[in-house]
């Protein structure tokens, strides 16, 4: 390895750090997005900041012709506490940490940028996206409302993510689906509140409530086809107070997730929970009321895109180093959003095992360092064969 690299891969392994250190939620990666920002310009990227409130796009054109495509890293951290206690760099914000790996996605972007910028031998255009708000509020859709397809025209997107279990040098490269839709729903039982010791004057939501919770988990073991993939998962009650344990509530709200990798089983569970929240309302003569929010589409790779990526991470880490086949996941990932407007593909590249089974969104995870160089190798692979002369 030569001394330049060594040293790269150590200044993107304290910037990593740094992030990981100040964990920032979804819209509010001001700092994080500041030192993209001042990095990039530094390298000489073009960097246009502020698209989707905190996001960052840096830009290296060769020339005016060639293929155009983005490349795409999530900032944000998620709000919940780091308890894993050796660590030098373990958040320093209570209830907010990086548990997800988007500190890491950062750096390698980060590093390929740099590694690129420069470079006189190809021809197109590859914008580096840094995306805020991965985690459920709605970043990759803020930029997007925003211009970024008008502003950055592009062929193809391209996504990675750690994944735990996989080796730091291996990668999982596969077309279809690779993540899941991700929706909510929430269903309120309006009954008739009245005294524990007389239900016969009321008509008991919390039972209703019960039995719709009972029935839930009926509509993919009965309604939906056994070979499609689907969960729905209650997440959510609320309804009376443990301060009152002698009242009977008015009402009782349940809400959850749903996830689907069709459009034809979404709208399948969609119907099938607003039904059965119906129904059981019915049942009981009390009244309901039904929200189905649709968050998400799925991440489903176009063969195209994910040929070219499987050629870049054969490229980069060795052929016996690149898996073909892998299960998708029932996560879910706004990076849809980007794909489902241009030709797109999300890749997985290994984090190591899951120590203290600490896989994603668990408060003891860490993102691996030794990962940084395979992931800016990849992005550095993808572009140089992408925008080849």
């Amino acid at each position: 390895m030569r001394k330049s690299d060594t040293a790269e891969w150590e200044m993107l392994t304290a910037l990593r750090r740094d992030l990981h250190a100040h964990p920032e939620l979804g819209f509010e990666e001001t700092r994080t997005s500041a030192i993209v920002e001042k990095v990039l310009a530094e390298a000489g990227l073009a960097v246009h900041s502020g698209l989707g409130k905190t996001g960052i796009v840096a830009t290296l054109r060769f020339g005016e012709d060639g293929r155009r495509i983005a490349l795409r890293a999530d900032m944000d951290a998620l709000a919940m506490p780091e308890t894993a206690e050796a660590r030098p760099y373990k958040s320093t914000i209570p209830g907010k940490m990086h548990a997800c790996g988007h500190d890491g996605h950062t750096a390698m972007l980060i590093g390929a940028a740099r590694r690129l910028a420069g470079r006189r031998d190809l021809s197109g255009t590859v914008h580096f996206i840094f995306q805020p708000a991965e985690e459920g509020r709605g970043g990759a859709r803020a930029m997007i409302d925003d211009g970024f397809f008008k502003l950055f025209p592009v062929d193809a997107v391209y996504g990675l993510h750690n994944m735990p279990g996989l080796e730091p040098d291996e990668m999982a490269v596969v077309a279809g689906p690779q993540l899941a839709s991700s929706d909510r729903w929430s269903v309120t039982f309006e009954g008739v509140g009245t005294h524990g010791a007389k239900p016969h004057f009321g008509r008991d939501a919390v039972t209703a409530a019960g039995q719709f919770l009972t029935a839930l988990h009926t509509i993919v073991a009965r309604r939906i086809d056994p070979l499609q993939p689907a969960v729905v998962s209650a997440c959510a009650i609320e309804g009376g107070s443990f301060e009152a344990l002698n009242v009977i509530p008015d009402e009782v709200r349940i809400g959850g997730t749903a996830r689907a990798f069709t459009p034809a089983v979404r709208d399948q569970i969609e119907e099938e929970i607003g039904h059965l929240a119906q129904t059981t309302a019915a049942l009981y003569g009390i009244r309901h009321s039904y929200a189905y929010r649709r968050q998400m589409p799925p991440v489903i790779n176009d063969a195209n895109a994910a040929a070219r990526a499987l050629a870049a991470a054969r490229s980069a880490l060795g052929a016996d180093k690149v898996r073909t086949a892998f299960e998708p996941s029932t996560a879910g990932d706004d990076f849809a959003m980007f794909s489902t407007e241009v030709p797109g593909a999300y890749v997985w590249l290994g984090n190591g095992p899951a120590e203290d089974g600490a896989l994603h969104h668990n408060s003891r995870y860490d993102f691996n360092d030794a990962a940084i160089p395979s992931g800016v190798k990849f992005w550095t692979t993808l572009v140089e064969q992408e925008l080849a002369r």
